[in-house]
């Protein structure tokens, strides 16, 4: 095996999102001379960015105070604000006043993959070097025991592990310091955490499933500036989530489904109650006629305040939702991702190292954020009415009550099924989920196969399979007894599937149809499937979501 070539850099940082661009921007305006590298691991940057999304302007307005002569593609001013109860398939309440968290005056509904596009440039005339298409499949660690950067994975290795023609050995970028902003459940942030026990005196991390669609409407449909929220179907009142309706210009739309992945029902479809709000009668007028433009789902870190890991290591710190950042009760992580990111690059800028990191987040207006809301999203554990009223409580009282709620991990919250019961429920791509009550779908996409097509994902099939599972006879075994194979149905995107052949039943990973949410990685009961990073570029092409 040859040497690895080596770049070297100041400074490496791992995920052109938000958190990654303002930390790099930021870094470069304080310190010219620094030398930054970004790297991404989709083909171009913004292609796997996925997310609500209404953006709070100030802390872009204190990193670029010009953007605003100047802004990103998709940046519509919000206009409305409505919130809404949906009690089953055909009624629904409007709330005659939208919760405080969530007022989103003077706040814009953007693209935060566009958003992520526009910034890189902007990083980019300031000297940072951006490369997407680089995977960083493994951090380095040095003689001391300190993260001294990344290494890329491989390209052109095929299924079977041989190197086919186009083989390229991955390069070793090192730095004295590594910035984790890969977002939430970022694979070498995952490895980290749990490398230095980062998370050894918080809570277990906590997230949703959510899963998103563009479309184009109908001309003069859309209200542009309408933001709406919902709770309640298609879900019941255990299982939290809700969703999203942005009325963007252009009469275009973007919708989307959030559930915690708490959820307890082994036979629970996401993705398939996503296709029946659609069809609700609040929300079947806006979209009939239209066609989807793109679609795609991620994972959500909703763990907040204790569930924060420790934030800094030796060599290496993580900023955004890498950490864990999201404020839940506003459905709002970017102004914590760029703060954090333009926060992290004053101490770097000041420090040169990764020590204070943890202390000087834990202080800062981001921290502050997070602790005063740190009730609201733990509330819902006990049920959508409890949740609700502790939500009320810790709203009224600024999250000043003396108790802190508990998190716990939402690979341990399924229940289990007897393989009876799961005998005779209806496949993963089935019209409805579980509960509730069938609904006729008519708007597309009308399976999983379909909905992969909108995320335009692209891997070669002659690669090997990213998606690890350690001991794949528990899937035929006691998964099959205990859950009924829940992976064929928390996965959005038809991963999994439990196949029959002549030697038995075994477990199929379909892996070209990833779209990179990870929810595999953190709802599997056996915490077997490990995520890891395929060849760089592969994996969804999102258009502006």
């Amino acid at each position: 095996m040859s040497e690895r070539d080596i770049m070297e850099y100041d400074v490496v940082t791992v995920g052109a999102g938000p958190a990654g661009l303002a930390f790099a921007i930021r870094l470069k305006q304080l310190d010219p001379d620094i030398r930054v590298c970004v790297i991404e691991k989709a083909s171009t940057v913004g292609a796997q960015i996925l997310s609500g999304a209404v953006i709070e302007p100030a802390p872009l307005d204190d990193l670029l105070p010009g953007w605003r002569d100047n802004p990103p593609p998709i940046c519509v001013p919000v206009t409305k604000d409505e919130f809404w109860f949906l009690r089953d398939a055909t009624r629904a309440t409007k709330s005659p006043m939208t919760p405080p968290q969530m007022h989103n005056h003077g706040n814009f509904i953007v693209s935060l993959g566009a958003l992520c596009a526009w910034l890189a440039p902007q990083a980019e005339a300031l000297g940072v070097e951006i490369y997407p298409g680089f995977a960083a499949a493994e951090a380095l660690i040095d003689e001391q025991g300190a993260v001294c950067g990344v290494r890329i994975g491989d390209m052109g290795v095929a299924r079977d592990g041989s190197h086919k023609p186009g083989y390229t050995q991955g390069i070793d970028i090192r730095a004295p310091l590594t910035v984790l902003a890969e977002g939430c459940r970022g694979s070498i942030s995952k490895q980290l955490i749990a490398r230095y026990a980062l998370d050894r005196d918080s809570d277990p991390q906590s997230y949703g499933i959510g899963i998103k669609e563009l479309w184009q409407l109908p001309p003069g449909r859309a209200e542009a500036g309408k933001v709406m929220h919902t709770l309640g179907w298609p879900l019941n009142t255990r299982t939290y989530g809700g969703s999203f309706i942005y009325q963007l210009d252009k009469d275009r739309v973007a919708i989307g489904f959030v559930a915690g992945l708490d959820y307890a029902d082994p036979l629970f479809r996401p993705w398939e109650a996503f296709q029946q709000l659609k069809n609700h009668a609040l929300v079947k007028p806006l979209l009939e006629g239209g066609t989807i433009v793109s679609a795609g789902a991620r994972a959500l870190i909703e763990g907040g305040w204790q569930s924060l890991p420790k934030v800094e290591m030796p060599g290496a710190l993580l900023v955004g939702d890498a950490a864990g950042l999201m404020n839940v009760p506003k459905i709002k992580g970017t102004h914590q991702a760029l703060r954090s990111g333009m926060l992290a690059a004053e101490h770097v800028a000041a420090t040169k190292a990764s020590a204070g990191w943890d202390a000087k987040l834990r202080a800062s207006k981001v921290g502050a954020e997070l602790r005063k809301v740190r009730n609201i999203r733990p509330g819902f554990n006990k049920g959508l009415w409890f949740g609700l009223a502790n939500a009320g409580w810790e709203t009224v009282t600024q999250g000043v009550s003396p108790w802190t709620l508990k998190n716990h991990a939402d690979w341990s919250s399924l229940q289990k099924i007897d393989a009876a019961t799961a005998a005779t429920q209806p496949g993963p791509n089935a019209p409805s989920p579980a509960q509730p009550p069938y609904v006729e779908r008519t708007l597309a996409p009308r399976d999983r196969l379909a909905g992969v097509y909108f995320a335009a994902t692209e891997h070669d099939e002659d690669q090997p399979i990213h998606l690890k599972v350690a001991d794949p006879n528990i899937c035929i075994t006691r998964c099959i007894e205990e859950y009924a194979n829940p992976c064929q149905r928390f996965c959005p995107a038809g991963v999994y599937e439990i196949v029959a052949d002549g030697a038995g039943k075994r477990l199929q990973i379909n892996a070209a149809n990833c779209v990179h949410c990870k929810t595999c990685d953190i709802k599997d009961p056996y915490e077997i499937i490990t995520w890891t990073t395929p060849e760089g570029g592969s994996g969804p092409n999102y258009q502006n979501l």
